[in-house]
């Protein structure tokens, strides 16, 4: 009988704590989570408190010990380990236990590898997976000869591991141009809607906080979405009517997680960059992940590092169903839950809102005869009031301080 079902990795996690170190079992909750969305079991958590990691095999000699029994009773195929570990660590450790060994980074690359569909999201991948090979072409030890397949070994493929420095190199260095093509044609496309006076918003937050959940509420579009780590890698801006004729774009891109490997940051440094050039930050909270105050820093620090805090932002803590009491750490905010039937008109009231907030009020004439050009004016502009006179009709609302100047189109008159 042939065996057609592909059979499920087995994995242990390994974590070293280091004294006063914040967050371990976080991170360690979220490496077995990492593990899982990557398609593996897995069987067995091993942690161990040390003052520094050992150089040699990043855990001390008795865990393990204890490590490779475990690998061996349990029938363990592969060990991921919540750091990143150097080329002599990986080596040793995959010498000593006998089967593959990937650190953090590598399984995050991975999934990264798994969950990108564009041409653009491979190419970033591919990228920053041989930046990260390419210190580890170390001799001909496990590492280069590894044969064996599962996570930690998809995207650039497993021939590719033999390749020599020069050719890494060489494949760096071609990537690196086909992406700067693509970027090229992003730039002129993203130059194109910073010229138009389409309002724009970003969504940002930790992976599987729900905004692609939010998207597609506000935008009645199917936008991949699931309950797992890096559901969204590629970024999708899609146009949307808040109320009435006004239009804005909405911007979904990749989560952020704890960590995130600067091969990644740097890889996918474009992407981010579409959410560095919108006009509101509504920032995705999982209200009911009980981590998510450290979501939130994590998250924070990355929109610094990015030099995003000066952008506008709204706080959304999303899947307010799962949660009772609830106290933010953010304000101002709003508890939201993107899968209620209702959540489009509220998540348009909301960003409505906040809006007006930033927007420049306005009252404005408009004779009769340019009553036809008062759609225009609603693409752009949210409209609270409308009434009539003898020389034309009076629009009250709030525009974007952007567009002010297309208020002077009209009878400037009666501008307020």
């Amino acid at each position: 009988m042939i065996e057609t079902e592909k059979k499920q990795e087995r994995v242990l996690i390994v974590g070293v704590e280091l004294q006063g170190m914040e967050n371990f079992d976080m991170s360690m909750e979220e490496l077995a989570s990492l593990a899982k969305t990557a398609g593996a079991e897995v069987v067995g958590i091993y942690t161990q408190k040390r003052e520094k990691y050992d150089s040699k095999t990043f855990v001390g000699s008795g865990k393990l010990e204890e490590i490779a029994q475990m690998v061996d009773a349990d029938e363990v195929s592969t060990v991921v380990v919540n750091n990143r570990l150097t080329p002599r660590q990986n080596v040793n450790l995959e010498e000593i236990l006998g089967v593959k060994v990937i650190d953090r980074m590598q399984l995050i690359l991975d999934i990264f590898a798994m969950r990108a569909r564009s041409h653009e999201g491979k190419l970033q991948v591919h990228l920053a997976q041989l930046k990260y090979l390419l210190p580890r072409l170390v001799g001909q030890g496990i590492m280069l000869s590894r044969q064996a397949g599962g996570i930690g070994s998809r995207g650039p493929g497993e021939s590719q591991l033999e390749l020599n420095r020069r050719s890494v190199r060489n494949q760096i260095t071609d990537i690196e141009r086909q992406l700067k093509v693509v970027e090229k044609n992003r730039e002129v496309v993203r130059e194109k809607r910073l010229e138009s006076s389409v309002f724009k918003i970003g969504l940002i937050g930790y992976t599987n906080a729900g905004k692609s959940t939010i998207m597609n509420a506000l935008t009645s579009r199917a936008q991949y979405e699931a309950d797992e780590l890096f559901a969204t890698l590629d970024a999708t801006t899609k146009s949307i009517h808040l109320t009435g004729n006004l239009q804005v774009t909405l911007t979904d891109t990749v989560g952020f997680i704890q960590d995130l490997p600067t091969e990644l940051v740097t890889s996918f440094k474009s992407t981010l960059e579409e959410s560095k050039n919108v006009d509101l930050l509504v920032h995705v909270i999982d209200a009911s992940d009980p981590n998510h105050e450290e979501h939130e820093k994590t998250v924070l620090q990355i929109m610094k590092d990015l030099e995003m805090l000066d952008i506008p932002r709204l706080t959304l803590y999303n899947k307010a169903d799962k949660v009772k009491d609830f106290t933010p750490t953010q304000t101002p905010y709003r508890l939201v839950s993107a899968k209620d039937p209702d959540s489009r008109a509220k998540l348009q009231d909301i960003l409505l809102e906040k809006m007006q907030e930033f927007f420049q009020p306005f009252t404005i004439q408009v004779p009769f005869e340019q009553a036809y050009r008062i759609h225009e004016l609603e693409t752009m502009a949210i409209l609270t009031e409308r009434s009539y006179e003898e020389t034309g009709e009076v629009i009250t609302g709030y525009i974007a301080p952007k567009n002010a100047w297309r208020l002077e189109e009209f009878y400037h008159h009666g501008l307020s």
